[in-house]
């Protein structure tokens, strides 16, 4: 019989992505960052972002095992572990990225199914675990026996700062998310190969700049917009994580919301929160949102929903 001729079960769409490739494209995008983040931080951001890709691959490999499930080649578990990294201050002790990582890949991810089942970002939920397990080390952001605030904290606290070095990335943060120019190549590259689209962060930042511009206190001012757009885990989030194809909406409407909803989420908690940051935060609740959001953006089927005419 004629292979036009079959009817097999959905999806009938096909595309030549998979999984691998899509994982292989993040990865490299993400190397701008990793570069710049190991050559600011030193040889410790290196050490720090191996040992979270080696426990995320490990505890994926060890758990398909005994789980005879085997999925660690689809890259996804480099992926988070490297996101992971990323997401650390390089002051932390060796043992949080390992906490981190068997967090992420075994309670977020594989424990409610897989690739493609769990309801947050694995990466973003493993940093937000640490954040509260471990406040102290997770906001501890000295490096070369410099310590200081965050350019955001800085900015929080009515101090001035260096524009033009948080665009480099001349700043403290953790590893992956201080230098803006490193962030932006990344995001080209995943635009370019047509693995995103600028849909949820495009909606994403436009939303946070509108929200500090009128409730920020410095107005549009164009240095403090910038200082808000390059601080903080913003770009890293709204490229690299929001775009999740995992945790993000599904529907083209979803994904305009979910951004919106990301970016009053972050101005809410860094204009008027204790804290100067809320990226991950955001995310996660919009990611808790997601199923509601298709719910109200699902496109109606063809042949219902419509009103009937009175004869």
């Amino acid at each position: 019989m004629s292979d036009k001729l079959k009817v097999s079960s959905n999806p009938h769409v096909r595309s030549r992505a998979t999984v691998n490739g899509i994982m292989a494209a993040v990865i490299i995008a993400l190397l701008p960052a990793t570069g710049f983040g190991i050559y600011h931080f030193g040889p410790k951001a290196l050490q720090l972002i191996l040992i979270s890709i080696v426990t995320t691959v490990g505890t994926e490999l060890l758990y398909g095992l005994i789980s005879k499930k085997q999925t660690v080649d689809d890259l996804s578990a480099v992926v988070t572990g490297l996101l992971l990294a990323l997401n650390l201050p390089v002051s932390v002790p060796w043992w949080m990225p390992v906490i981190g990582g068997v967090f992420g890949i075994l309670v977020v991810k594989l424990l409610f199914g897989g690739l493609g089942q769990n309801i947050m970002n694995p990466a973003l939920a493993a940093r937000c675990f640490l954040l509260i397990s471990f406040p102290a080390q997770m906001t501890d952001f000295h490096y070369d026996a410099v310590s200081g605030a965050t350019p955001l904290a800085a900015l929080k606290a009515g101090e001035s700062v260096n524009v033009m070095d948080m665009v480099i990335g001349r700043t403290a943060g953790t590893i992956g998310e201080t230098s803006l120019i490193a962030i932006v190549i990344g995001a080209c590259i995943l635009i370019l190969l047509g693995v995103i689209d600028l849909r949820i962060p495009g909606s994403y930042i436009l939303t946070l700049l509108l929200f500090v511009g009128v409730f920020g206190g410095h107005g549009f001012d164009p240095a403090y917009l910038v200082a808000q757009l390059a601080g903080g885990g913003l770009m890293l989030g709204a490229f690299f994580m929001a775009t999740d194809y995992v945790t993000r909406p599904i529907t083209v409407g979803g994904q305009y919301l979910f951004g919106i909803f990301l970016g009053l989420m972050t101005g809410i908690f860094r204009i008027f929160g204790p804290g100067a940051e809320g990226v991950s935060y955001a995310i996660i609740l919009g990611n808790l949102l997601v199923p509601l959001i298709e719910k109200i953006t699902w496109p109606t089927a063809f042949g219902r929903g419509g009103k009937r005419h009175a004869k």
